[in-house]
């Protein structure tokens, strides 16, 4: 959809020195010690304020920095004038995730990089993803929006295969376009990363369920505790339905193979963060799930991933919580809003350093990590300074609970249990922009193609397959 460009308001100045609305948030000291949402959202004023930052580009490359295209300009335009409902319906005719989105997406990255406002002198992007962010929270509190539209029954079955991101996006264009989705989710709650890899303080899991509910109220069904792959191969699956969509995601945990990983103690960032987001672990009084609550815990990374596990730790009780990363700050990958929060709550940054062994105790428990200091070398292909360890450094640092955090890999269930499917070091093998796979019918996106990635770019890939299993649906062209 093209997006809705209003006129080029008159008023530029005055647009311009309207500050960026900024975000109320918990007390850092005290949002340590709890699970409830760091962020508290924009009120309504404020959001009317932000959204009149806007100055309503000719050529919106905000639009063009969002995976989705969502209109941008347009949703924000109905948002000054205080038209809510309109502004909602404008978002969610490309984007049926907004609530998620606008809390999750690295919009520094995307649409906000892009935006004019922003690049003019001594000002900043309008800040898209809070007010995305605000609309959500606003229909969630009882606002009436429009209802999506969808088209009469084509008759035609699909069957999603992960309720992640990509799948879920997925499932939601294609119910809109009148196919009946089926949702196939190998955990027993549907979300996939966005409920078992994200804590609770940065995306509750209610807000979760109401999206997911949204899009049953399409009809869209979703099946759990069914791991395809196990439960039901992708040739079992083939009888039964008209196309399928595989987004499986990244949900091997990578490890170092250092001395000492299989000690008591040490665990895979998704592990740990499984067990206590999907699980509950943080909730012992109602859950039954066990996790380790150190004193003094290690985790190991500089992205999005290890600042979860580092401040979940944080919230589990822990009394020192050591980030070790073997680059500097510059070149960490995780959101810098989320360096900001972990930095704010008292997380240690141990910087240029990286572990080398564990060491453990009589009882096989991990007690201390040893590390070696690194420094900076020339920039590797990735543009980024290669880390180099400097000889003769080794320290240790005490830890009874470690998370190794370093990137996951492409879940290995269906490449291996699915025959002329062609994968590419674990990866399945789609085109781009159609999520078409060697096998007819059969399409993927995500992380499973593209590898661990963003949720807005898992979403991408999930509405990229939906049109083009629509065009294999009325055409059977493969």
């Amino acid at each position: 959809m093209a997006p809705t460009i209003a006129p080029v308001p008159k008023d530029l100045k005055k647009r311009f020195q309207t500050p960026r609305q900024e975000m109320p948030a918990q007390d850092p000291i005290a949002r340590g010690k709890n699970f409830q949402e760091v962020t508290l959202g924009l009120e309504a004023e404020a959001a009317k304020l932000e959204a009149y930052r806007c100055i309503y580009c000719k050529e919106p490359e905000c639009v063009q920095g969002c995976p989705v295209g969502i209109d941008i300009p347009g949703f924000l335009h109905e948002v000054e004038k205080g038209n809510f409902a309109e502004a909602l319906g404008i978002l969610k005719s490309t984007n049926l995730l907004p609530a998620i989105c606008g809390r999750v997406c690295p919009q520094e990255e995307q649409c906000e990089s892009l935006c004019k406002t922003g690049k003019s002198k001594g000002n900043r992007p309008v800040a898209i993803g809070r007010v995305e962010r605000f609309l959500a929270d606003w229909e969630r509190a009882g606002g009436i929006a429009k209802p999506v539209e969808v088209a009469p029954p084509t008759g035609k079955k699909v069957a999603v295969v992960g309720s992640g991101p990509a799948g879920l996006a997925c499932a939601a264009d294609l119910a809109k376009l009148g196919h009946k989705v089926i949702v196939f989710e190998a955990f027993h709650k549907p979300g996939g990363v966005l409920v078992y890899g994200i804590p609770e303080f940065r995306l509750p899991k209610a807000i979760v369920a109401k999206e997911i509910a949204n899009l049953e109220k399409m009809g869209v069904d979703i099946v759990c505790d069914f791991a395809v792959g196990l439960t039901a191969t992708i040739e079992d699956l083939q009888k039964a339905f008209d196309a399928i969509f595989v987004a499986t995601g990244a949900g091997l945990p990578y490890f170092m193979d250092l001395p000492g990983e299989n000690l008591g103690g040490i665990y895979s960032a998704n592990e740990y963060l499984t067990r206590v987001n999907l699980m509950g672990a943080f909730d012992p009084e109602h859950n039954d799930t066990p996790v380790v609550r150190g004193k003094n815990v290690v985790v190991v990374g500089g992205g999005n991933v290890a600042m979860d596990a580092a401040r979940t730790a944080l919230r589990l009780g822990a009394e020192k919580v050591r980030l070790v990363y073997r680059r500097s700050h510059d070149e960490m990958p995780a959101r810098e809003e989320e360096i900001e929060h972990a930095e704010e709550e008292g997380i240690d940054f141990t910087l240029l350093t990286t572990p080398v062994r564990y060491l453990g105790d009589d009882k096989g428990r991990v007690v201390a990590v040893e590390c070696r200091k690194m420094e900076l070398g020339e920039p590797g292909p990735d543009g980024r300074r290669k880390p180099v360890e400097v000889a003769g450094s080794e320290h240790q640092f005490p830890a009874d609970v470690v998370v190794v955090s370093i990137g996951n890999g492409p879940n290995p269930l269906v490449p291996r249990t699915t025959p002329g499917l062609e994968t590419k070091k674990g990866k399945i093998v789609a085109r781009d922009g159609s999520g078409r796979t060697s096998m007819k019918g059969v399409f993927a996106g995500g992380d499973i193609v593209l590898g661990a990635a963003t949720v807005i770019l898992a979403m991408g890939a999930g509405r990229q397959a939906a049109a083009s299993i629509h065009e294999y649906l009325q055409t059977g062209t493969w």
